[in-house]
């Protein structure tokens, strides 16, 4: 049996999968087990940043692997010590807490803003806002916690405690911010809910809400972070920072790892035994991480992300004027959505499933949202050449 047929007999199918296998990666390449080569412009959802099988990631992955994999939470790791004082150091945070995964961090930062005030004997503040589309993760709670009615289908009753406003929507999010709320959770760009940037002024007004009224503000950055967006974190762009931050994906370019960030006081509602992860930043994820962070960290390397996306976003706005199918192109560095009219006269049957799955056959993987949205989130080391062959294929389609 070759690796389709056995994991279509032996793996829970809850992905829809294309049918092929891939064998090899190298920089934004994948190579499938027949040999043709595709140009990668999903990156693993956001994961592989650096590109597939960089070589200083690596590097750092093998000398780790000669010396220590995996040591309890117990005692203590060089590399998980160095990775946490490189993300405090590079952001608004004091604190880290390592998971396994963006929904475990979520997690993690949904109980720890829970926690700080039934810690302070206030067990009546326990709400969380967060966004209608938005996305979280596809745990209990971050499902709880996710705007998406589709993906909660079959796994009611939820967790209760969760109320989901209109993003960008500053009133609304006022209107239902009183004394029962903990924290306010949102992603800075919604990624799986349709590359929606927040506004210029909402993370501004909503840091400012949360100030009025006592309340812990957590940004999901788990998509938007780790350069993606220009900068190391997406809410630089905005210049407004949160209580606590959510990562994963691109943290280590594809070993597993997810962290939650807060500032000190933020932390204090977590104590000894209040929280806890087996796998949680073991020395071969952190080892990974730590040198991820130092390659994306670097001013010349988000200086190239802003220039090629802002050169991929060109790109794709010379194509709307070409194409009146094309409602939108939208986005941050590289994390760009294109959105297409289902409702014109003509080519309603070319969705975003027909854009992937053509792209796919002319060897570009690409991803699509909603039906009608094309999500670009290519490793942030794309070339332009690259994002050239991938336009005029899109340019042939319409």
């Amino acid at each position: 049996m070759n690796p389709i047929e056995k994991t279509t007999q032996f793996v829970f199918q809850t992905y829809l999968r294309r049918g092929k296998a891939f064998v090899r990666g190298e920089g934004a390449t994948l190579i499938d087990e027949e040999g043709k080569a595709y140009t990668d412009f999903l990156a693993g959802i956001a994961v592989c940043n650096l590109g597939h099988c960089h070589p200083e990631i690596t590097r750092a992955i093998e000398r780790q692997a000669r010396t220590l994999v995996h040591v309890s939470n117990l005692f203590y790791t060089a590399p998980q010590a160095d990775l946490a004082a490189a993300l405090v150091e590079k952001s608004f945070a004091d604190r880290v807490f390592f998971s396994n995964s963006g929904a475990e961090a979520n997690e993690a930062a949904i109980k720890l803003a829970r926690r700080y005030f039934q810690s302070k004997g206030n067990k009546s503040r326990y709400k969380i806002i967060t966004m209608e589309q938005s996305f979280h993760g596809r745990t209990m709670a971050t499902l709880s916690a996710t705007g998406q009615d589709k993906i909660k289908e079959g796994f009611y009753p939820l967790l209760e405690g969760f109320i989901h406003v209109p993003f960008n929507d500053i009133d609304a999010l006022k209107a239902q911010l009183d004394d029962t709320v903990a924290a306010v959770m949102l992603e800075p760009i919604q990624g799986e809910g349709g590359v929606i940037p927040a506004d210029p002024d909402y993370l501004a007004q909503v840091r400012a809400l949360c100030d009025e009224t006592g309340t812990l503000l957590i940004f999901d950055e788990i998509q938007t972070g780790m350069g993606r967006c220009g900068t190391l974190f997406a809410h630089e762009l905005y210049k407004t920072p949160p209580d606590i931050m959510t990562l994963a994906k691109a943290l280590a370019n594809g070993i597993p790892i997810g962290a939650m960030l807060a500032t000190q006081d933020a932390a204090k509602g977590f104590d000894l035994g209040s929280h806890g992860s087996t796998f949680g930043g073991t020395p071969l994820a952190t080892a990974a991480a730590l040198e991820v962070v130092n390659i994306i960290s670097d001013k010349a390397f988000l200086a190239g992300v802003n220039e090629k996306g802002a050169y991929f976003c060109e790109k794709l706005l010379e194509l709307k004027e070409k194409h009146s199918r094309i409602i939108d192109v939208r986005g941050k560095g590289l994390l760009i959505g294109m959105e297409i009219d289902l409702d014109s006269e003509g080519d309603k049957d070319k969705d975003a499933g027909f854009f992937v799955a053509n792209c796919f056959e002319k060897g570009f993987i690409i991803n699509g949202i909603q039906d009608k949205i094309l999500r670009f989130a290519p490793p942030l080391i794309i070339g332009k050449t690259e994002i050239d062959r991938l336009v005029a294929v899109l340019d042939s389609l319409f």
